[in-house]
């Protein structure tokens, strides 16, 4: 057994040297930054009494990490459910190492709704994750975090998704959406994927409109508010509106890209929530850094958690630049350089300025580190790369 901790929890569980479905209990490491982004978003959004979902807890450290790290009020109650038995033992002492103890375990086929179990601030169910949710009266967030595809758990999860709701998807089944198996995409996705510079951008896209089409069944409209891609997985927030009027707005931002798709044409990020989520990592970040003093038992965590803030931040602050230029797509230079063979000697940092001073937007993308998101015309691209 390993003592891992991660922000503001702890957890005790066997590992593994390869993250893999078969592990007793799920836990993956480089999971961090996807697990740091949903307590900085939830946090930053205006919402109280949230009722929050886990249906694929795993390891429980999401969960753990909630209820340490959100700010006071947000959560009404928090429900980890796990078909493991293993990984339902594990949460249950991992809560215990972290001194919560008012938590009460829901035990399989019972027969108590989970609308009674909502009165339990923390409970633990040990089912099927579309069982639990079809079980359930309703969430105000659902995390989807499965190994692989999130397709088997769309429609419980949007059944059971409440008006205003957020839903975070995630998705490792990038392979597919990114190009490398294109027929696995058509069956799986219902879109035709493209394997180049852009592949990224369009696998997200194509997730977007796969998960909104499962919603619109339902007549529920969900809108993207936070998305990325990072370390080989897909990431999406989703702020769930109901209602027939909202649910006939999202096909219309349905369509084709660079003969790739049907695919979402819309936002990616809401630009508001982005600059919020970004001042409020800038404060914390600051606030760490003036707390590293000379203690020899804590001075190297402290510097490792300042190090994992400036890391995010870097991370957040290029979408909150690319945020801010609506459009679909972006440039990867050294590609377009290559085909048109021009001699690229600016940095890229260079060619943004260059691009702002014509007049147009102009930001890095994180879908690339070679990419230029902006709202410049090809030609006029190509002019100001030869000059």
């Amino acid at each position: 057994m390993k003592l891992i901790t991660e922000g503001l929890a702890k957890i005790s569980i066997k590992t593994s040297n390869k993250v893999s479905k078969d592990m007793d209990v799920f836990y993956n490491p480089v999971m961090k930054l996807n697990r740091d982004i949903s307590v900085l978003l939830l946090n930053s959004i205006n919402k109280k009494n949230m009722q929050i979902s886990l249906p694929l807890a795993g390891s429980g450290i999401r969960g753990i990490r909630f209820l340490k790290e959100l700010n006071k009020g947000i959560i009404k109650s928090i429900s980890f459910n796990d078909c493991s038995k293993k990984a339902v033992n594990s949460i249950k002492n991992s809560l215990s190492l972290n001194k919560i103890n008012n938590f009460k375990v829901i035990k399989k086929n019972n027969n108590i709704s989970n609308k009674n179990n909502h009165d339990k601030k923390i409970s633990i169910h040990n089912e099927d994750a579309n069982l639990f949710l079809l079980n359930s009266t309703g969430f105000d967030y659902i995390d989807i975090d499965p190994f692989g595809s999130s397709n088997p758990y769309l429609e419980s999860a949007v059944k059971r998704l409440s008006r205003n709701g957020i839903l975070a998807v995630t998705n490792t089944d990038t392979a597919a959406l990114s190009g490398t198996y294109p027929n696995a995409c058509i069956r799986n996705y219902w879109a035709v994927p493209k394997r180049d510079y852009m592949m990224h951008e369009t696998g997200l896209r194509i997730l977007v409109r796969k998960i909104q089409l499962v919603a619109m069944q339902h007549d529920k409209a969900l809108f993207p508010i936070f998305s990325y891609f990072k370390d080989h997985y897909f990431r999406i927030f989703f702020q769930c509106i109901k209602g027939k009027k909202e649910t006939d707005k999202i096909p219309k931002q349905h369509g084709m890209f660079n003969n790739a798709g049907p695919l979402w044409t819309g936002n990616l990020w809401d630009d508001k929530l982005v600059n919020k989520m970004h001042s409020e990592l800038l404060k914390k970040s600051i606030e760490n850094k003036k707390t590293i003093k000379n203690n020899k038992t804590t001075i190297n965590k402290k510097i490792n958690d300042n190090q994992n803030h400036n890391d995010i931040l870097k991370f957040l602050k290029t979408i909150k630049e690319e945020s801010k230029i609506n459009t679909i797509g972006f440039y990867g230079i050294h590609d377009i350089a290559k085909k048109r063979k021009i001699k690229i000697i600016s940095k890229k940092e260079d060619i943004i300025k260059k691009i702002r001073k014509k007049g147009y937007k102009a930001a890095s993308t994180h879908f690339s580190g070679t990419g230029i998101r902006s709202d410049i015309a090809y030609n006029k691209l190509i002019s100001l790369l030869k000059e």
